[in-house]
């Protein structure tokens, strides 16, 4: 998923054919990133909804849609914006392992920051 200037890539969609599976949640609630985004099949989709939430399992990327999101302010997304607000977390020496950082929506938004954060969100965080 190659992304021109104006458009970005959002590491935390949901599963649906088109998106990408860019990294795996571990036992811990960590995301584990692949070293290259695998392309999610009608088949995979299927598959993946079969028990838990395929969000609660990996996360996906698929393109921004910026003002189609409900997480949009206006000018940004408001997830990454939120999430650095509240994680303590002291700058990592090396980012993780990333796939789409070329293209990502909140690499570019806010650097570095975002990518100290980015294993520690899950798209769907509610109870089951």
């Amino acid at each position: 998923m190659k992304a021109d200037s104006k458009s970005r890539t959002c590491p935390s969609s949901v599963c649906e054919e088109g998106a990408e599976v860019i990294g795996l949640v571990n036992e811990q609630g960590i995301v584990k990133f692949l070293g290259q985004p695998l392309p999610v099949t009608q088949e995979f989709v299927e598959a993946a909804h079969e028990g838990r939430s395929p969000e609660k399992r990996f996360r996906f990327a698929n393109r921004c849609i910026e003002k189609g999101c409900h997480q949009w302010t206006g000018t940004s997304c408001g997830i990454i914006e939120d999430v650095v607000k509240q994680a303590n977390t002291n700058a990592l020496r090396e980012l993780p392992r990333c796939g789409i950082r070329q293209e990502c929506r909140w690499f570019h938004q806010r650097g570095a920051s975002a990518c100290n954060v980015c294993p520690l969100v899950i798209t769907d965080n509610f109870s089951e």
